[in-house]
């Protein structure tokens, strides 16, 4: 159960991010829009779950698990976009900038833990 605690805020978070980065990029298509949601769900709790249960992760295994999953999710935008290079756009940039905000939210959270103890 307590693991849950770690999952479903990072994947509401990686949701709202991404789904906010298509609409930057101008994307207003419900089908591709709605697809990003659930391509979230079926990428992003199994990175977490892989990166909670590993022994020792490290950075390679971080960037390996970020690599599998701008692939799959570029796969799967070009099934609803029909062209490769917005489908890579948006997988990549969709989880580079979720990727760097959640690193920044470790980085904030970290320095106010040490800050107050």
């Amino acid at each position: 159960m307590e693991i849950l605690v770690v999952i479903i805020p990072a994947l509401i978070a990686t949701i709202l991010i991404e789904y906010g980065v298509l609409i930057f990029l101008r994307e207003r298509r419900k089908k591709v829009l709605w697809s990003s949601v659930v391509v979230n769900i079926l990428t992003n709790v199994p990175l977490n779950l892989w990166m909670i249960y590993l022994p020792y992760p490290n950075w390679t295994d971080v960037l390996m698990g970020e690599i599998v999953v701008v692939v799959v999710e570029t796969l799967w935008y070009y099934w609803f976009v029909r062209s490769l290079k917005r489908a890579f756009t948006y997988g990549f940039l969709c989880n580079a900038i979720s990727f760097l905000t959640g690193l920044l939210v470790i980085f904030v959270v970290a320095y106010f833990v040490v800050l107050l103890s």
